[in-house]
């Protein structure tokens, strides 16, 4: 259905789209630091699963998967709440 605004013509409106370039490059780094925090977090085979392995505790598991995919979180929350200033209010600043 074509849209239609309060005077009846089928044109768009003139509205600034919801996100920016900038907000599209923060999604993608958030992103690529989820995908790097799930796999340091993977685990390797086991050849033999009767037997312990204490590889499940190493360092990259235990602190810095989660820490990469908290980091990842929080850039994709940043990325959806970014909204630049407008120009006129940059110039306005400015001035003063």
């Amino acid at each position: 259905m074509a849209n239609i605004n309060k005077k009846g013509n089928n044109s768009k409106s003139n509205r600034a789209p919801l996100f920016r370039t900038m907000n599209y490059v923060l999604m993608g780094v958030g992103l690529v630091l989820l995908i790097a925090g799930y796999l340091a977090l993977r685990g390797g085979a086991v050849e033999d699963p009767n037997i312990f392995d204490g590889e499940i505790f190493n360092n990259t598991r235990i602190v810095v998967a989660p820490v990469l995919m908290f980091l990842g979180l929080a850039t994709e929350i940043v990325a959806i709440m970014w909204h630049p200033r407008a120009k006129k209010q940059v110039e306005d600043d400015k001035t003063e």
